[in-house]
């Protein structure tokens, strides 16, 4: 296998994910490079904050709050995320109200919103409301956005709190795009931050469908705090068909999943 740094890196993260821990040696000769190498891209995810150094390789960091930043999370499963987001754009029709919830799997199906008319989106993200300004001005779609107030998250770049869900109460949605910290047969859906999760429950409240967002990292996974029970969601879009062990909830519960691929 040879790849290129950041393509190296990436399956290093996907490798820790699966396993919870990197050996330098396999990792080398899976990758075919040297130890140097994979030890200097073990150096650079670690000042990234997407890992811990160990003798001999890696572990998965544990973060604080559950989850990295949202600037950590721009250099994870970049090209599932590109996936992700351009097929769940395709559920998007002209004339829809819809939610994107904060994240960066949701920033990449902002960048693929191409093309639609009289949309009106609402999200309490800062860099999506950003991006989907400069959108609007480059005339690659048309409509309204509505960036929700609040008390300011620096960290995943969001807004969050009391204000922000009355905000949100005022609105009906068509759809609601919801980001994730995992989601599991047993746990459901699941994420990392309290505060967060109030306005994820407010967008899947308003909406008449519910759109879920999740690479393959967050298959299950259970994080801390629980969102809602699957048979709250009408569709999941994601870069890997669901588990075989799931194929009874998932026909159960009525859940459209799609894939990327």
């Amino acid at each position: 296998m040879s790849l290129l740094g950041q393509e190296r890196r990436e399956h290093i993260l996907q490798t820790l994910l699966r396993d919870g821990k990197v050996k330098v040696l396999p990792m080398a000769d899976e990758l075919g490079v040297s130890s140097e190498t994979v030890r200097r891209d073990l150096d650079a995810l670690e000042l990234e904050g997407h890992l811990q150094r160990v003798y001999g390789g890696a572990v998965r960091a544990s973060y604080e709050n559950g989850e990295p930043t949202f600037v950590q999370r721009t250099q994870l499963f970049v090209d599932a995320k590109k996936k992700i987001g351009e097929r769940a754009a395709q559920l998007i029709e002209d004339g829809d109200t819809i939610a994107l919830d904060v994240g960066t799997t949701m920033m990449e199906l902002a960048k693929a919103i191409q093309g639609k008319r009289n949309l009106t989106i609402l999200t309490n993200s800062l860099p999506i409301a950003s991006y989907l300004c400069e959108a609007l001005n480059s005339n690659r779609f048309t409509g309204k956005v509505f960036l929700l107030g609040g008390q300011l998250n620096p960290e995943q770049q969001s807004l969050t709190g009391p204000l922000c869900e009355q905000l949100m109460e005022q609105f009906y949605l068509n759809k609601a795009f919801l980001s994730i910290g995992g989601i599991s047969l047993t746990g459901g859906v699941t994420d990392y931050d309290l505060n967060e999760t109030y306005m994820t429950k407010k967008f899947a409240k308003s909406a008449r469908e519910v759109i879920v967002l999740a690479d393959q990292s967050k298959i299950g996974v259970q994080a801390f705090v629980h969102l809602m029970p699957l048979d709250q969601i009408d569709v999941i879009v994601s870069d890997q068909p669901y588990p075989k062990e799931w194929k009874e909830t998932i026909e159960q519960k009525d859940i459209y999943w799609l894939t990327s691929e």
